[in-house]
């Protein structure tokens, strides 16, 4: 017996499902990771996997990065939680504030989930609205608001898990992402909305980026309906440029949040947005918002060691470089074994998609061919390359992805479609 399959018979004993989230798990069992070093994870028997995860986004200088692990190091020295601000805090607040178009104001907060909660109170408390927008197949974080989908042919919101109460979805609703026309009838009609959340780049179904003009019209129907529009940039922020996706596309939102990079391997979120949102924000406003965790001065200080990284020695273009390498060559092994599907990607980070010939929306992802996803996981798993083991993930590079790593990852895609090839 494996090693893994020990500890998840154990984990399985006394925890539900033997992880400590769903998207971690997968048949027989899930790999027990002993280190990741660069961009290579070593499981508990000892194999060695590139790793195209990356721990779901965060490592985008990859695993351990001395320098990100030095700045976490100096302060854990100094300490791990204060329960009173710190310079630490402080820095990484005025990086996001000079770096993200929209960040008047930043607020730290422990996590995606909670930033997204956060934000929505926010948009909520100051137009003294009930109702929010989000997107088909967009995912903000794991509390009620958000854990919400379309009803067939409805854009009212049923939960999307037991447990969260029909009451609450009713104030959520959901529309199709890359349709400004069905954002605009939702919104004209309907005077209770306070904000639509939104990833500008679907992120939850694999990646889906918008379509020319898309993200500069929601700008303007927001707008002229007087609607907060919160930008969820859990994933993207600080991954597809040093400001987020609303500096690369050049639309500013009201308000955003960001989790993931900002924490550099470590639990961290924030919210943010203009100064006159923000001011509502207690103990300033009366909207009541805290953490004990929240400005964590361990992750701050790897959070902003990892963001300076990235915004020196033009490390953005060179990861999107390579990227496009493995992405091209995903395309065209693709083309060559005859396989339907089709490879969306932004900046560093892709998806392959099985069955569709364009995914532009979250709907078109129902109908992916899950079988031939599944076929892939386990080739590339078994070639050494480690991939999130749901079809509907992103994969993710980083800078610590090197020539040679692009290398082995571009043959062993290769070898995939070739066993494959009709």
């Amino acid at each position: 017996m494996d090693r893994s399959e020990e500890l998840y018979s154990e984990s399985h004993a006394v925890t539900p499902g033997g992880v400590s989230s769903p998207v971690r798990a997968f048949k027989p069992y899930p790999l027990f990771i002993e280190s990741g070093d660069g961009c290579r994870m070593r499981d508990a028997d000892g194999k060695e996997y590139i790793d195209l995860c990356m721990a779901y986004g965060p490592l985008i200088t990859g695993h351990a990065h001395p320098r990100v692990m030095d700045a976490a190091r100096s302060q854990l020295e100094r300490g791990t939680v204060y329960g009173a601000p710190s310079e630490a805090e402080l820095a990484l607040i005025e990086r996001i504030h000079k770096e993200v178009p929209c960040a008047e104001m930043v607020r730290l907060a422990c996590s995606g989930t909670e930033a997204t909660m956060h934000a929505i109170r926010v948009a909520r408390g100051v137009t003294g609205r009930d109702d929010i927008v989000k997107m088909k197949g967009g995912f903000h974080g794991a509390h009620d608001a958000a854990l919400v989908n379309a009803g067939s042919g409805s854009a009212e919101g049923v939960p999307s898990s037991k447990g969260v109460l029909a009451d609450t979805a009713r104030h959520t609703h959901v529309v199709e992402y890359n349709d400004a026309q069905a954002m605009a009838d939702l919104l004209e009609g309907n005077g209770d909305i306070a904000c639509v959340i939104m990833e500008p780049v679907l992120g939850n179904v694999g990646v889906i980026p918008p379509q020319k003009g898309y993200l500069e019209e929601v700008r303007k129907i927001t707008a002229e309906n007087d609607v907060i529009l919160i930008f969820d940039e859990v994933i993207t922020g600080f991954r597809v440029s040093s400001g987020g996706a609303q500096k690369r596309y050049g639309v500013t939102p009201d308000m955003t949040t960001m989790a993931k990079i900002i924490g550099g391997g470590f639990p961290a979120g924030a919210f943010m947005g203009k100064r006159e949102i923000m001011e509502n924000v207690a103990p300033e406003g009366p909207v009541y918002v805290a953490g004990t965790f929240a400005g964590n001065p361990v992750s701050a200080s790897a959070g902003l060691a990892q963001i300076d990284l990235m915004c020196s020695d033009d490390n953005y273009s060179k990861l999107e470089r390579a990227t496009q390498s493995v992405v091209s060559t995903i395309r065209d092994s693709m083309q060559d074994a005859g396989v339907r599907g089709c490879v969306n990607s932004v900046a560093s980070m892709f998806a392959v998609f099985f069955g569709p010939e364009e995914v532009t929306n979250g709907s078109q992802t129902e109908n992916v061919d899950r079988a031939m996803f599944d076929r892939m996981f386990r080739y590339m798993l078994a070639h050494g390359v480690y991939l999130p083991p749901s079809a509907l993930e992103d994969d993710f590079m980083s800078i610590a992805h090197d020539e040679e790593a692009v290398s082995q990852l571009e043959e062993a895609f290769k070898g995939f479609f070739s066993e494959v090839k009709g």
